[in-house]
């Protein structure tokens, strides 16, 4: 597996390369990696879920909070909560009978950040 060029680039681009030389072992890490990134993208895909991760990307949430953050139901929110639990891209801290959400790693912060800057963030119009 190589290396190449991306657009733009003047370095090497992160990306992989593959040949008819790459070896199976490579080929099947890659089709591991790309069905947890799929299952990643999947979890992200719904607009609510996408939202709670914005609303998260800021701090810890309780589920009233993201309820009255989103104006959705109870129910709605621990659905999509439930979803983002179960791809481990949130985790709850209970405190007395108030439940709390935060994100569990880097990942999810980063994906909110380049999202933000291909869908929402201002741009300058000349």
């Amino acid at each position: 597996m190589d290396t190449q060029n991306g657009p733009g680039n003047a370095g090497p681009s992160s990306l992989p390369v593959f040949t008819s030389d790459t070896c199976d072992a490579e080929l099947d890490e890659m089709m591991k990696n790309a069905e947890r990134a799929s299952n990643f993208l999947k979890a992200i895909s719904h607009e609510g879920r996408l939202m709670i991760l914005c609303h998260l990307a800021s701090g810890e949430k309780s589920v009233t909070e993201l309820e009255e953050l989103l104006s959705a139901r109870q129910a709605a929110v621990s659905q999509q909560l439930s979803r983002l639990r179960l791809e481990g891209l949130v985790k709850p801290r209970r405190e007395g009978k108030t439940i709390y959400y935060s994100l569990c790693d880097e990942r999810s912060t980063r994906i909110i950040e380049v999202v933000y800057d291909l869908f929402c963030k201002p741009t300058d119009v000349g």
